[in-house]
C-alpha cells in the first residue's frame, strides 16, 4: 500500500497548527508531502522544498483540505434499530420513560446479545464505512449493549475487528455500566462490572466510561468503577450531565479523566474544574438535537478555557447520526461556536480527547489524515449542513475515499 504522496493544488488548507485553541493555521495555495504515512511537509506550494516533488502527485484542482475528522464518542457496536422509539418520543414519551418500560438502551441489548459476531461485525463495519466516507479517519467506540460478559467482550472483539477491516482507526471503550441489566440486582451487577466483566475486556479497551446520570449510575457508583477500570489498567471517560446535573463532571476532574461527555447541564463551576483538571468536554450535538432538548452550554465552556471537543454519538436510539460535518452545522447553528471552533474542536479537539496528540493536525510528523472538501473552503461545512462535502480521505497517507 502506497503511503507517500504528494497533494497539489489545495486553495485552503486547514493544519490546527497553531498552539490557541480553534486556531486553524490556515495556508492558501498549499501543498503537502507525505512519507511513510507521516505529515512530512506543509506549507504554500511556492516553498514546496525540492526533496519532496519526487512522491506520487494528487491535485485535489483548488478544494479545501483538513484534517482527518476524530469522533471521539460513539457506540457503533450493535444490533436492531429503535425507529419506533423515535416515534414515541415524537408523540411526547421521555427518554426515562421509554427506558423504565424496557425500552431505550434494554431493547438493544437484547437484539444485540441475540447477533451473532459475524453479524455485528457486518453491520458495524459498514457503519465505519459511512463515517469514514464522510472524512472520520478515527472513532471512539464503546461496549455497553451487553450487560453480560459474553456479549461485552464480544462487542469489543468486533470493535477492534472493525478497525483491523476497515482503513479507520478505532479506540475501544469499556462500558459495562451503561445502566444495569434488566432484572439484575444493583449490587451485584456493580461486583460483576468491577470484577469478572472487568478482568474480561480490560485487554480489549484502552478506556473505561460510566454512565453517570439519573437513572443510570451515581457519582458514588461511578466513581466506584472507574477506580476499578484504573486498577485494570483503563483510563476513565464519562458520561456526564447529560440528562440532569448530578455531579458528574465534578467526578471527572477529580479523577483526572481523559474526558467528560455530552455536559448538558454543566454549570461554570464544573467548567472551571474541567479545566483545571485538564478533561476535555466532548460534546454531542447530535443527541440534543435528536431528543429535541437544551445542547449542551459549549460558548460558556469553549469561554472558560476548557478544551472542547465534538463527536457523533451514534448510537440507535438518541443519535443515529454518522456524519462529523452535520455534527460541525449543529455546534454552530445551535450550541454557539464559530466555524474555527467547530472544526477545530472535531479534528485537534477530538484527538486531544483520545489522548491522540499525533492526529487531529496538519504538520510535520503528524499521522497523515486528511479530508478533501469538494468547496473552497471550510466554512462550507457549517453553512451547508447535510451535502456531501467530502470529496476524497486520505488515511495514514493513502487515498481510501475518492
Amino acid at each position: 500500500m502506497n503511503r507517500d504522496l504528494l497533494l497539489t493544488g489545495i486553495g485552503e488548507l486547514v493544519t490546527n497548527g497553531a498552539e490557541a485553541a480553534g486556531g486553524l493555521g490556515l495556508v492558501r495555495d498549499a501543498a503537502v508531502a507525505v512519507r511513510d504515512g507521516r505529515v512530512a511537509w506543509a506549507g504554500p506550494a511556492a516553498d514546496l522544498p525540492a526533496a519532496q516533488r519526487d512522491l506520487d502527485p494528487f491535485d485535489v484542482q483548488g478544494r479545501a483540505v483538513v484534517p482527518g475528522f476524530v469522533d471521539a464518542h460513539t457506540h457503533l457496536v450493535f444490533a436492531g434499530d429503535r425507529a419506533d422509539e423515535f416515534a414515541c418520543r415524537l408523540r411526547g414519551e421521555s427518554y426515562e420513560e421509554i427506558l423504565a418500560s424496557g425500552g431505550g438502551i434494554h431493547s438493544t441489548v437484547a437484539a444485540t446479545r441475540a447477533a451473532s459476531f459475524d453479524d455485528l461485525l457486518a453491520e458495524a463495519a459498514r457503519r465505519a464505512m459511512r463515517l469514514l466516507r464522510q472524512g472520520t479517519t478515527t472513532v471512539e467506540v464503546k461496549s455497553g449493549y451487553g450487560l453480560d460478559v459474553e456479549t461485552e467482550v464480544r462487542i469489543l472483539e468486533v470493535a477492534r475487528a472493525v478497525g483491523e477491516r476497515t482503513p479507520i482507526d478505532v479506540v475501544p471503550t469499556y462500558l459495562g455500566a451503561h445502566v444495569v441489566a434488566r432484572d439484575a440486582d444493583r449490587e451485584d451487577y456493580l461486583d460483576l462490572v468491577t470484577g469478572e466483566m472487568l478482568e474480561a475486556c480490560a485487554p480489549l479497551a484502552r478506556y473505561c466510561d460510566v454512565f453517570c446520570d439519573r437513572g443510570a449510575f451515581t457519582v458514588e457508583e461511578a466513581r466506584r468503577v472507574l477506580l476499578a477500570g484504573r486498577e485494570g489498567g483503563l483510563r476513565p471517560r464519562l458520561h456526564a450531565e447529560q440528562l440532569a446535573h448530578t455531579g458528574a463532571a465534578r467526578l471527572a476532574a477529580e479523577l483526572g479523566a481523559a474526558s467528560a461527555d455530552h455536559l448538558d447541564h454543566a454549570t461554570p463551576e464544573d467548567a472551571v474544574a474541567l479545566r483545571e483538571a485538564g478533561v476535555v468536554a466532548v460534546l454531542l450535538p447530535a443527541a440534543s438535537f435528536s431528543l429535541r432538548a437544551p445542547p449542551a452550554p459549549a460558548r460558556m465552556l469553549w469561554d472558560a478555557g476548557v478544551t472542547v471537543a465534538l463527536a457523533t454519538d451514534c448510537n440507535p436510539g438518541t443519535s443515529y447520526v454518522e456524519s462529523m460535518p452535520f455534527v460541525i452545522a449543529l455546534a454552530c447553528l445551535e450550541m454557539g461556536l464559530t466555524p474555527e471552533e467547530a472544526l477545530w474542536a472535531a479534528t485537534r479537539g477530538g484527538a486531544l480527547a483520545l489522548e491522540e496528540p499525533d492526529k487531529g493536525r496538519v504538520v510535520e510528523g503528524a499521522v497523515a489524515d486528511l479530508a478533501v472538501l469538494d468547496a473552497p473552503s471550510y466554512r462550507h461545512l457549517p453553512y451547508r449542513p447535510g451535502s456531501d462535502l467530502v470529496w476524497a480521505v486520505v488515511k495514514d497517507g493513502t487515498v481510501v475515499v475518492g
